[in-house]
């Protein structure tokens, strides 16, 4: 096989795993796989900030701030004011996000993040360096991205659209 087709293999290979487990996540959880990401990093650490999450998940703060907009809209984490701090805006989980984060299966951007941090330092610059001049060979739309597969979302989050709740909503508020 040649370089080019070992490389569309594995974006391929890739951009499916990544499609599977965000549908796996709407299906099992009622959340899309970029809200289960920022679910488990407020779930690892309470009381963080907007920009402390987009950090976590090595995302723009405007690409979080959407994701997190429609977590708080189903319910699932709060925005509120820190208590040491009154000018400081925390997230936190809320009971029915826990419960939809403790029956959530393994995130995979948290996978991906760790495997490019057991690279060498040299390679992860290289690699980083090669799939930006790729993205940017293709045209593709400059800016921050927003967070995998949320720009597919229009609206609310999923548990606010025709009167469905979140799952396990229901089992956490018991």
């Amino acid at each position: 096989m040649s370089e080019s087709a070992r490389i569309l293999d594995a974006i391929r290979r890739l951009v499916r795993h990544l499609r599977l487990a965000d549908r796996a996540a709407q299906s099992e959880l009622g959340i899309s796989g970029a809200q289960l990401f920022v679910l488990a990093e407020l779930g690892k650490t309470p009381a963080l900030s907007l920009n402390e999450v987009a950090a976590l998940t090595r995302t723009d703060q405007s690409s979080v701030s959407v994701v997190v907009s429609r977590l708080v809209d189903a319910g699932l984490i709060t925005r509120e004011r820190y208590t040491r701090d009154a000018r400081r805006l925390v997230l936190d989980l809320t009971p029915s996000g826990r419960a939809v984060l403790d029956r959530a299966p393994a995130v995979p951007q948290e996978q991906m993040l760790r495997a490019m941090d057991r690279l060498p330092s040299a390679e992860r610059k290289h690699f980083a360096d090669l799939l930006t001049a790729l993205v940017e060979e293709l045209g593709a739309e400059p800016g921050p991205a927003p967070m995998l597969f949320e720009d597919d979302r229009k609206g609310k989050a999923r548990g606010e659209r025709g009167g469905r709740t979140v799952k396990g909503e229901d089992d956490a508020a018991k």
